[in-house]
């Protein structure tokens, strides 16, 4: 899908690409490099999409896996960066580099040359020899243990993650592939992130970055996990870091290497320009929301929602993902904390829950399932439709760090309607938010403003909720592909045209400040629907009552 974001004009101009890989499409957009213009955009969906039920040969999936298809991501790059190019109208040699962020932590097992091993034919059926997505949570054993291990032995990095390591991590997923697949381990000579294969793809040249050795490989202070730790976890993992995973690491904005002459012919690219260090989705988002200052926390919201902010403060957040020195920007402490699901939860009450009469009232009125039910919920009082939700269909990823949890709604009665249940998932979203904020300002972390990005900010009801929720102004980043703009900013920086991020961003860089304001009256209400909210949390979720663990151990032994 292509969409052209302005009229493209003719231009002596330079300009760079910037590719972000989601979880079920990459899209590419071209960048002016003098003011951040955007003049196109191509999205290309993955021919795979996400396997959660069985591999593209049908051998059958357990619960909580996530696994991608590494040629999917092949295809954006064959595909989507030709269609934005041909859509600018930008000559090939106008452009200047090319960056790339990714979804994490999002990790595959390859060959020493950087072959998939899922493209071996022997191996094809072998779930553990595809990319396994950040979403996979079937590792949650293993990252359970990490966190126990650490805590006994009074591991120093563990507090850089809010005491909690979670199954979406490098750790936890290559734990489960040795323990579960130990042949599959042995064959695999480096367990890399997507971020890093896709640069490696690009340039011919393996970089690891920054971004994610420090938020999900545990790397902190220059050290990964001791060799002592690792082999007390399992014997067979006390050489992983060195090796598998330790290797050259590249700070943000950094050039990893030039575009191979294969990968021009993939994207229609001059040969040679600048391939930028690989980034996280979320973390690139932030300089392309010009928040580049202490306090700006940015809200990335997609089928997941990631929240990151730079401070010049460092504290133990409970349940955050992670702080790294530099993270986000050089001389801040980047913070990193998230909710599993937002527009999946979203997108799961519309495949389950949209009635075909709403579906045919949505149709005369030219609104989409979603448009629909946001019309009618935006109609209700604060606190109409008495319910209550929370947020943990993916479970929760901050601040109590277990994907074991799983979703409720409590005040289900024979009159309650789609649109009531939509507006409760919508709010106990919001709720998430302001749970992972006030933990950060109890923390001592303060968090003056939130800047929204990704596509759910065209949605005005759900914008407005969450200033209510949060009592805090929202500002909204001023493009449609905010991960892509931040991959084409730190493009522009590893090329030369800016000396650093902060540069590109005061040039480059594009939001609105206070698009919406909490209302005093609709924050009272929510303040009194948010502590039901926590009650529920916190009994549900810090041990109270165990029944969700319970009944995921049920259905993974029905499922056996």
């Amino acid at each position: 899908m292509v969409n052209a974001e302005h009229t493209p004009q003719p231009q002596s101009d330079t300009y760079v690409i910037g590719v972000d890989y989601g979880t079920l499409s990459g899209r590419a957009v071209v960048v002016r490099v003098s003011d951040g213009t955007e003049l196109a955009s191509a999205d290309h969906p993955y021919t795979h999409a996400v396997l959660d039920r069985e591999l593209p040969d049908g051998t059958p999936l357990p619960p909580d896996w996530a696994l991608q298809v590494p040629s999917d991501y092949i295809d954006v790059l064959r595909i989507a960066v030709p269609q934005a190019l041909a859509q600018a109208g930008v000559r090939p040699e106008q452009v200047i580099g090319i960056g790339t962020d990714f979804t994490a932590c999002t990790m595959l097992p390859v060959l020493t040359d950087g072959t998939p091993l899922c493209e071996l034919p022997h191996l094809t059926n072998r779930p553990h020899a595809y990319v396994k997505l950040w979403r996979h949570h079937a590792a949650q054993a293993q990252a359970d243990r990490i966190t126990d291990l650490a805590a006994e032995r009074k591991e120093p990095w563990l507090k850089r993650y809010g005491g909690k390591i979670s199954s979406e991590w490098e750790f936890a997923k290559a734990l489960q592939l040795l323990e579960e697949d130990p042949e599959l381990y042995e064959l695999t000579d480096r367990w890399i992130e997507a971020a890093d294969w896709i640069v490696w793809r690009l340039s011919g040249t393996y970089v690891r970055n920054a971004c994610t050795a420090g938020y999900k490989g545990q790397y902190q202070d220059g050290t990964y996990p001791s060799p002592e730790y690792l082999a007390a976890l399992n014997p067979g993992f006390a050489d992983f870091v060195t090796t598998k995973l330790d290797h050259p690491i590249g700070q943000l904005g950094d050039l990893a290497g030039t575009l191979t002459a294969e990968a021009a012919a993939w994207t229609g690219l001059p040969e040679g320009i600048a391939v930028c260090v690989g980034n996280v989705d979320a973390h690139v988002t932030a300089p392309a929301a010009t928040a580049v200052e202490p306090g700006r926390m940015v809200a990335i919201m997609g089928t997941s929602t990631c929240h990151v902010m730079s401070s010049d403060r460092w504290a133990e957040v409970p349940g955050m993902c992670g702080v790294v020195d530099g993270g986000i920007l050089p001389g801040l402490w980047g913070y990193e904390a998230g909710q599993s699901g937002v527009g999946d939860i979203f997108g799961w009450f519309i495949r389950t829950g949209f009635p075909e009469s709403y579906a045919k009232d949505a149709a005369a009125l030219g609104r989409n399932a979603h448009e629909h039910l946001t019309a009618l919920a935006a109609e209700q009082a604060i606190g109409q439709h008495g319910l209550i939700a929370l947020d943990w269909q993916s479970g929760n990823r901050s601040v109590l760090v277990d994907h074991d949890l799983s979703g409720v709604l409590v005040g289900l009665t024979l009159s309650t309607r789609p649109e009531d249940i939509y507006r409760a998932l919508l709010e106990a979203t919001a709720f998430g938010t302001r749970t992972i904020i006030e933990t950060f300002e109890t923390a001592g972390v303060p968090v003056q403003e939130l800047i929204m990005a990704g596509g759910l900010t065209k949605n005005a009801l759900l914008m407005q909720i969450y200033a209510d929720v949060t009592r805090r102004p929202l500002g909204v980043i001023d493009s449609a592909q905010g991960p892509a703009l931040g991959s084409a900013m730190h493009a522009a920086v590893a090329a030369g045209a800016y000396p650093d991020i902060r540069a590109a961003a005061r040039a480059m860089g594009k939001a609105r400040a206070g698009v919406y304001q909490p209302d005093p009256e609709r924050a009272a209400a929510y303040d009194r629907l948010y502590a039901e909210y926590q009650l529920l949390h916190d009994y549900f979720g810090r041990g109270a009552n165990e029944v969700m663990h319970r009944l995921r151990r049920i259905r993974a032994e029905a499922s056996a």
